[in-house]
């Protein structure tokens, strides 16, 4: 009977299923590129207040960007396994929705490596949710975190990737 291993092998366990980091030198340097969301509920007079720049923490928009970028250039010292990155741009773009009401945060990261950056984007998109999080608390307690997911990846082995 053929295990599930055998049909689509873990490359984070080795033969004996202990944790190892994949070893990646023999792959082609590429193009790659991620962009995940997060999106950040909160109430309309929060979105409202934090959207006039008068927060009580200050400029939170600006803040949420920066942690964001420190947060993908960070990945590697957070998630196990994660390759360190020679990372070429991350950019975090912060869109007010009403409809939610809150900010659907939205990390792009690219890179000319032999690995995806995917956990990158995901990472800076969870940080700079945080981040917006802990901006806004002094405002609004009940912000709510939620719907991280990747959208569209560039670049590698496993080609492109665009959620649905």
């Amino acid at each position: 009977m053929q295990t599930n291993s055998s049909v689509n092998p873990l490359t984070h366990l080795n033969a004996e299923g202990e944790a190892r980091m994949v070893d990646v030198s023999d792959k082609v340097v590429t193009k790659r590129s991620a962009t995940a969301e997060a999106l950040v509920k909160m109430s309309l007079a929060t979105l409202q207040q934090i959207a006039s720049g008068n927060a009580p923490k200050g400029d939170v928009l600006a803040t949420v960007r920066v942690a964001g970028i420190m947060a993908a250039k960070q990945t590697s010292n957070l998630i196990p396994l994660c390759h360190p990155l020679p990372i070429s741009k991350v950019s975090i773009e912060l869109q007010a929705d009403e409809s939610l009401p809150g900010y659907r945060i939205q990390a792009t990261v690219n890179i000319e490596g032999k690995t995806g950056v995917e956990m990158e984007a995901l990472t800076a998109a969870t940080v700079a949710a945080l981040t917006l999080y802990d901006m806004a608390k002094a405002i609004e307690k009940s912000i709510e975190i939620g719907s991280i997911r990747l959208l569209s990846k560039t670049g590698g082995k496993s080609g492109d990737y665009a959620a649905l």
